[in-house]
């Protein structure tokens, strides 16, 4: 008997014996390598849209969406119609990379959404059902195509769990990779942040590429997420990726935009590269493309396609069913503007979470695009502080009206750095943008953060850390949100994080690093 039928009349003693049954039954059976479930004990029995139905009955807005892959929540009704005109119509489910009226129609709309400079003349890889068999493809391409076996690749990215793609990653163990800095505010790997930092950071890629001495031979590709999810929730600028395309460009190096993540509407366009105008060479492509269903492709310039038959290949690549669910997915988010409504309501998000944030010194910084939104929890110390600073917060700790200036190190006018009370200006090189004084954020504060989730867990929310030690707490909501659902989601989220913050101050400042830091997404 199905589990949601033998819910049906059960007790709430029945419905949490069964709860407990299971998540006692996957800690035993299943492999130690399990994430999410870890962090998030609940057993999924019943969703739709934003919320999941526990099976010990309890009700929850899911803004972990799948890792982002619902971009039209759990169960939306195109998505199911979708599949079920293909289970009706006696197609094959399975087809390899044969023709079929399924593929030809997602292949159709998925090239009307590509940027324009690159549908006129694009090629499309069906790969493995993971995106990471999609970067493994890219990979392979661009050497393919340019006979060359170097690749940059930037500090903080994710793009995988399989070889090749945990190579291109931030926690690579090995470097197989020349590793560039990626430009960020908060935690600048310059100290300045802002157009200053990004300046700095593509001049040190034109520097390990034009200096005969660099030890960087000329790469086959520069792989790059428009947005780091993993990473932090860190938007590249729009004027530092078109300095990217043009450095690449100028070089004959193929340019790849990771958009597993960032795709379909999630950031405010319908892909990232779409905010700075740029057109990538390869684009790779997973999570919501295939409507909640597994699918993952590369989408790439009729020039470099110079593999040979069978170059790269997967049984699952004729996935029927996920081709279906993506069609509906990209053509509703399409024609339905959902990712004009994303920037909008994301804005008004990340307006409101800024504002809280001004209120406490634990928010070091709160960042996004669209409905990809990231607040970074820290540890503030009051050691630090400019002498005759205030003191952070009222007598709770957790700031308010005896906060004005947001505190020193906290997000007043220079937001969460450490004895920089206010904004100041450094001369710099001829040519380049008056740069802010150095600056050092506060520590990360992973054990806060994941405090912060289990209190948004009892209040019926789910979201998911990341960052670089898991500081980060992020929100990847469905695109269909309502406001009253975002204006819940803020609640319980603003919630969670005082009563966490509160319980953070009494029992002593969070110094040591979360174990699971590098944590990363199926």
């Amino acid at each position: 008997m199905a589990v949601t039928e033998s819910m049906a009349g059960a007790t709430s003693g029945e419905t949490r014996g069964l709860h407990e049954g299971i998540l006692r039954r996957q800690s035993a059976r299943e492999s130690s390598a399990r994430t999410y479930a870890r962090a998030l004990p609940i057993v999924p029995v019943r969703a739709r849209g934003l919320t999941i139905e526990g099976a010990d009955g309890r009700r929850y807005l899911d803004c972990l969406s799948g890792a982002g892959t619902l971009a039209l929540g759990h169960n939306h009704p195109v998505v199911l119609e979708a599949i079920r005109g293909v289970l009706d119509s006696g197609a094959p489910l399975s087809v390899l990379d044969l023709a079929t009226p399924v593929k030809d129609a997602f292949v159709t709309e998925l090239f009307r959404t590509l940027p324009s400079g690159l549908a006129d003349r694009a090629r499309v890889q069906f790969c493995g059902p993971a995106g990471t068999d999609a970067v493994e493809a890219a990979l392979k391409l661009v050497r393919a195509a340019t006979g060359r076996s170097g690749v940059l690749a930037f500090a903080g990215a994710y793009h995988g769990m399989t070889a090749g793609a945990l190579a291109v990653s931030g926690g690579a163990p090995d470097v197989q990779a020349a590793r560039l800095p990626y430009p960020q505010d908060y935690r600048c790997p310059f100290g300045i942040g802002g157009p200053a930092g990004a300046e700095l950071a593509a001049r040190w890629a034109e520097s390990l590429l034009d200096d005969p001495k660099s030890g960087v031979p000329l790469p086959a590709g520069m792989i790059l997420e428009p947005v780091q999810g993993e990473g932090g929730v860190i938007p590249a600028p729009d004027d530092w990726l078109r300095r990217m395309r043009r450095l690449t460009a100028d070089r004959s190096i193929p340019l790849i935009a990771d958009e597993i993540q960032t795709g379909v509407g999630r950031t405010g366009a319908f892909w990232a590269v779409d905010h700075s105008g740029v057109t990538p060479d390869v684009m790779v492509l997973s999570k919501a493309i295939g409507g909640s269903l597994p699918l993952a492709v590369v989408v790439y310039r009729d020039d470099l396609d110079t593999w040979q038959p069978g170059a790269h290949a997967g049984t699952f690549r004729g996935n029927q069913l996920a081709m279906a669910a993506g069609t509906a997915t990209l053509a509703y988010v399409r024609e339905n503007a959902l990712a004009e409504r994303a920037a909008v309501l994301g804005s008004r998000m990340l307006t409101r979470l800024a504002d809280f944030g001004r209120e406490h010194a634990c928010v070091g910084d709160v960042r996004g695009r669209g409905l990809m939104i990231g607040i970074e929890l820290v540890t503030p110390e009051p050691e630090q502080r400019e002498p005759g600073a205030p003191e952070c917060g009222g007598p709770d700790g957790l700031g308010g009206a005896g906060d004005p200036a947001g505190c020193a190190g906290g997000r007043g006018a220079d937001p969460g750095t450490r004895g920089v009370p206010d904004a100041r200006t450094a001369p710099t090189a001829p040519g380049m943008p008056m740069a802010p004084a150095a600056r050092t954020p506060y520590p990360p504060a992973p054990g806060l953060a994941a405090a912060v989730q289990r209190e948004c867990l009892r209040r019926g929310l789910i979201v998911e850390l990341g960052g670089r030690h898991a500081s980060v707490v992020r929100l990847l909501p469905p695109l269909t949100i309502s406001d009253e659902q975002a204006e819940a989601v803020l609640d319980r989220l603003t919630d969670a994080i005082t009563a966490a913050a509160r319980d953070h101050e009494t029992h002593g400042p969070d110094r040591q690093r979360h174990p699971g830091a590098d944590r990363r997404a199926g």
